[in-house]
């Protein structure tokens, strides 16, 4: 008899074991009963939550659900904004399961379908919200409305993520590009309007210049003739000064007076190393001052 307790005990042991099942910290379970969802008197899926449950052996089996906040990494993907342009978006959205029942209802708790399933769904969303914006609206202030409007989205509706039994926790555009045709396009036509603006540019600057030049030339002028009517005024009033000295001068000593513009004529005429031929009388009035006093 001895003998078959030992044998007995491990398989009420075995049976324990298999009795037992432990939901960690993170994941909810759902039995399945010949792998039907186990429900309750309300027909709700009956939920486990983390820590010790038991079971009937052999019969149920616990499906492990990740209650945990999870990434879905979209790759990049073509959008067309309401201009008609292509958009080369990369996203990702955070989501959790929010309905463990409906979720094993409408995924047979594979999360790898729940995440396919999400990804068609956040693609036609994004889809909606680009294509009522423009490029401008999307790269630059509206961006962040169009993240929340496409989470917001996701989560109403009828046809929204409540149905596979998720929760949509946020949406979020990592990187916006061109495709290659569309940059040439934007930087072409952007080359094209920088050049035009240099060009104005120029064109202003030039006809400022001129202007510049034209209005300095115009104050030379005045200056310069302004300088030349003073000098013109002041060399006539130098001239008119020293006449009058010359001539109160030479009123009072005409006999130096004449003496004085002898002089000059005898130097002006024998200038020029006396190469000068004269023909003059020996008593004219120009050797007056020549001859010895008597």
């Amino acid at each position: 008899m001895r003998k078959l307790w030992i044998p007995m005990l491990a398989v009420v042991a075995f049976i324990l074991f298999q009795a037992l099942i432990v939901v960690q910290e993170g994941q909810r379970g759902i039995m399945l009963r010949f792998n039907k969802v186990q429900r309750d008197g309300e027909n709700k899926v009956v939920i486990y939550s983390p820590g010790l449950h038991l079971k009937v052996p052999f019969i149920d089996q616990l499906k492990i659900l990740d209650a945990r906040i999870q990434t879905l990494d979209g790759k990049e993907d073509r959008f067309i904004t309401v201009e008609k342009k292509d958009l080369l978006v990369d996203s990702y959205v955070k989501w959790k399961i929010s309905d463990f029942g409906q979720f094993y209802t409408s995924t047979g708790g594979d999360h790898q379908k729940a995440a396919d399933l999400l990804r068609r769904k956040v693609n036609d969303r994004l889809r909606s919200e680009i294509g009522s914006r423009t490029i401008k609206d999307i790269v630059s202030g509206s961006r962040g409305e169009l993240m929340v409007g496409a989470q917001k989205a996701l989560n109403d509706g009828d046809d929204g993520a409540e149905r596979l039994g998720i929760e949509v926790i946020d949406v979020r555009v990592k990187q916006i590009n061109l495709p290659n045709e569309v940059s040439s396009s934007i930087y072409q036509r952007m080359q094209a309007e920088r050049s035009a603006v240099a060009r104005e540019h120029r064109s202003q600057g030039q006809e400022k210049a001129e202007f510049i030049r034209a209005d300095v030339d115009r104050k030379v002028v005045l200056i310069l003739a302004n300088a030349n009517k003073t000098a013109a005024q002041l060399k006539g009033d130098g001239d008119a000064q020293a006449a009058k000295i010359y001539a109160d001068a030479f009123r009072q000593e005409p006999e130096f007076y004449n003496f004085v513009r002898s002089l000059k004529a005898y130097e002006e005429s024998f200038a020029e190393g006396g190469q000068n031929m004269m023909l003059l009388k020996p008593d004219s009035e120009f050797f007056r001052f020549m001859k010895a006093p008597k």
